[in-house]
């Protein structure tokens, strides 16, 4: 497995903030981001460290905003080894020029930050119909959207899963559900209740794994269950790294080790073939 992995959820953060200076989301650059930052080239050697073919580098909106430059010259200066993932305020008008723009410079998905580490709250914009013309837009460039948010936001995910059924949409970090509850997971059925919408893909990271752990269930059945609705081809692996902290080598033996009861080709699937499908361009990357 090693060598052949691809990581969809990974940060980079630059130490010279004349170049990329910092404007966080909301006003407050996240703790990650100031006390664990890792530049592309450490990231590179981080992936080459823990057996990490390549990745698609997730700006990183709780320190740069809206400006996506930093992945923009990560994926230069280390060509096949990135994919890039953007934000754009979809609410302006000029959102759909803007992710024109960031296309053209390579980048080939877009994301959406509706909560987090420093926006603890659910914001409630995200089925804004302000936000349709970005949709639409996602669709003609066959961008897929990732979401960050939490299950709370499931109906407003389900408003435009209905709307925007061309557009591929990954749910970062599961929607954060809670499994504490044991089989069945009451408590994460409006996850499952998602699954019926094809062009909806998971995004299972280190947080997840240690979130149902922390929460005193065990994770394998649980997420036995998400395999089983949604399918391995739906789903791909992300560390959350550095903003989950550990190396990435500890964050990805813990990943292997957590999903090891998956079949072969389940684990294929998780951590490297879903992926190639979201990110064409990353796809034969392993050495």
């Amino acid at each position: 497995m090693r060598g052949r992995i691809i990581d969809i959820h990974p940060h980079v953060i630059s130490r010279d903030e004349v170049r990329y200076p910092r404007a966080p989301l909301g006003g407050v650059l996240s703790d990650w981001a100031r006390d664990r930052p890792v530049s592309p080239d450490e990231m590179v050697a981080a992936m080459d460290a823990a057996g990490v073919a390549s990745a698609a580098l997730v700006h990183a909106s709780t320190c740069y905003g809206y400006d996506n430059s930093l992945v923009v010259d990560a994926m230069r200066a280390h060509p096949g080894r990135f994919a890039g993932v953007f934000s754009v305020d979809v609410l302006k008008d000029d959102a759909p020029a803007r992710m024109r723009e960031w296309v053209a410079r390579g980048l080939t998905c877009m994301r959406l930050f509706t909560t987090g580490s420093t926006m603890p709250e659910q914001a409630g914009w995200l089925d804004d119909a302000r936000s349709f013309p970005a949709w639409e837009c996602a669709r003609e460039l066959n961008v897929p959207v990732c979401v960050q948010m939490h299950l709370q936001a499931a109906p407003q995910l389900r408003i435009l899963l209905d709307r925007f059924p061309g557009v591929r949409v990954i749910l970062d970090h599961l929607g954060s559900p809670a499994a504490s509850d044991g089989p069945p997971y009451v408590k994460a059925q409006p996850l499952f209740d998602l699954a019926r919408y094809p062009n909806l893909f998971l995004k299972l990271t280190i947080r997840n794994i240690r979130m149902i752990a922390e929460g005193g269930g065990p994770f394998e059945p649980y997420f036995r269950k998400v395999v089983d609705v949604f399918g391995a081809p739906r789903i791909a692996w992300g560390s959350n790294f550095p903003t989950s902290d550990a190396s990435l080598s500890r964050i990805v033996d813990e990943s292997l080790a957590a999903t090891a009861f998956l079949s072969l080709v389940e684990r294929e699937w998780l951590f490297r073939r879903t992926a190639e499908q979201l990110y064409p361009s990353l796809a034969g990357s392993a050495p």
